[in-house]
């Protein structure tokens, strides 16, 4: 009798531990190609969704090698939050790989009013440029909130019982992003309207929130390491526009910057366009990063 008593007893365990993991899984998982994504994600989702990005914030986001472990974690995921604009095409291929029928897959690009649409034919001699324009948006921090809105509908498709919790957390967004936005102009005032230059192509949002002017980058077209005769051109440039910044990714060399700050005296940034994780404070975290650098740099 006792040992049927201990039986029954531990499966009485058994199944309440089931029970009680059950609202741990049905949280909504959610993937994302960058930690931006996956950062708004999580403030507007909270406690009702895991999210994980596939592109790392120090890695080059337009190459991403394709693995079967990302194939196999999307396949578990409701949602897959895209860069679009071309950036993130490796995505399609771990989509298609996951054999998820189920993947909401969603373009958060929609509405964002695009950057540096090329004009006429595109062609490999002009680089790495994106026939739809440049796909860096998040990097204005104003486009947060459109990718908010992108979100909230996503999650609220996937799990509509939580729909004002989601709609609740984007208006939240919103508004403290409002709020830093204005914090963020203020500490960059100073330097509205220098002339900066930059490695890639990143930043060209991000220039224009803050009124900064590219007038040169390291690359002569987006991918194409820079020649000798490009380097001493830029040099002539910084001198004559007066650049004090140059804002250079991570995983580009060091080498040609380095030469620009000996011949020039112009200061090196070294900033991820993304930013380092997936909380739901760390998109906020990467504006109060750089800002506050920049900010220092002088008018």
């Amino acid at each position: 009798m006792k040992k049927t008593s201990i039986l029954k007893s531990l499966s009485a365990l058994f199944l309440a531990s089931l029970l009680g993991a059950a609202p741990a899984s049905a949280k909504i998982k959610v993937a994302a190609s960058l930690t931006d994504l996956a950062s708004i994600a999580s403030y507007v989702g909270g406690d009702e969704v895991e999210v994980f990005s596939i592109a790392k914030a120090n890695s080059n986001p337009h190459f991403v090698e394709v693995l079967p472990s990302y194939m196999i974690k999307v396949s578990r995921v409701a949602v897959y939050l895209k860069a679009g604009l071309a950036l993130d095409q490796w995505a399609d291929a771990i989509i298609e790989g996951s054999r998820n029928n189920k993947l909401d897959v969603v373009d958060c690009s929609v509405g964002v009013d695009v950057l540096d649409k090329p004009s006429g034919k595109v062609d490999a001699s002009m680089g790495d440029v994106h026939p739809q324009g440049n796909p860096h948006y998040w990097l204005d921090p104003a486009n947060g909130s459109i990718v908010a809105e992108h979100v909230r509908d996503a999650l609220t498709k996937a799990d509509p019982s939580h729909a004002a919790l989601f709609d609740a957390n984007a208006k939240k967004f919103k508004a403290e992003s409002d709020k830093k936005i204005a914090d963020w102009n203020a500490r960059m005032a100073p330097l509205k309207g220098i002339s900066i230059i930059t490695y890639h192509s990143s930043w060209v949002y991000f220039a224009k929130a803050y009124g900064l002017r590219i007038v040169g980058m390291v690359e002569p077209f987006p991918g194409i390491p820079p020649t000798a005769k490009h380097l001493q051109e830029l040099v002539d440039r910084i001198k004559a526009e007066k650049a004090k910044i140059l804002i250079q990714e991570p995983y580009y060399g060091d080498d040609d910057p380095k030469f620009l700050e000996r011949q020039t005296g112009i200061k090196v940034y070294r900033f991820t366009p993304s930013c380092v994780g997936t909380g739901p404070d760390d998109y906020f975290k990467h504006f109060d990063a750089m800002t506050d650098a920049l900010s220092k740099a002088g008018g």
